[in-house]
């Protein structure tokens, strides 16, 4: 019995070797690694846009102490955010192109908002002269850039797991685990629908 147990344990070890060999040499073991890439690089882009969401009530209240600011550039401000929180942004969110689509749209708004609301401020010296704000404009500033960089990791993380499931012999195993093609961010989209608005610096309003 023993030893029939012993042969038994030994079969499932060796079919389990061979089981680990055929995945891996099929890039099984290399999706689950750029599957997994994917996922942390979309999570950092999320953290960078939660981050650049908690600043801007501030933002928005400084500004609000500044006798005559412009009430419409400060509620485009707050209306971009609102409609960027309201969208919930779970890991699942970038599997689905359209939700995908939704939310680069409103990040987008919410940038092209900030750009106009940071224009016009030039027309504000006591604005300009604010210690308070000038922190904050810094620490937005910083976080564009922690945008830009945790986003631009997302598409190259993306594109690589994109191309590597579409190759052979890996293209069958993604089918076979129901691995598909992630939608990808267009930065190029983002760019245009953030440019903002020009603004007459020279009169204010």
């Amino acid at each position: 019995m023993l030893a029939a147990l012993s042969r038994s344990s030994w079969l499932r070890l060796s079919l389990a070797a061979l089981l680990a060999t055929v995945l891996s040499g099929c890039g099984y073991n290399e999706i689950q690694s750029r599957d997994e890439a994917v996922k942390a690089a979309w999570s950092e882009v999320l953290n960078q846009y939660q981050r650049r969401n908690d600043l801007i009530p501030n933002i928005v209240n400084t500004v609000k102490g500044e006798a005559n600011f412009e009430q419409e550039t400060l509620t485009r401000v707050v209306e971009a955010r609102a409609k960027a929180t309201s969208i919930q942004a779970t890991p699942e969110l970038v599997n689905d192109p359209a939700a995908l689509q939704r939310f680069q749209q409103a990040q987008g708004e919410v940038s092209s908002a900030l750009s106009r609301l940071l224009l016009v401020v030039e027309n504000y010296p006591n604005l300009k002269a604010n210690a308070g704000f000038q922190d904050l404009r810094t620490q937005l500033e910083g976080t564009e850039n922690r945008i830009g960089i945790a986003r631009n990791r997302f598409i190259k993380a993306t594109q690589d797991y994109n191309v590597f499931v579409r190759q052979f012999p890996q293209n069958l195993t993604a089918m076979v685990f129901g691995y598909k093609e992630r939608p990808q961010f267009a930065v190029e989209n983002e760019k245009a629908i953030a440019t903002p608005p020009t603004v007459d610096l020279g009169t204010k309003k």
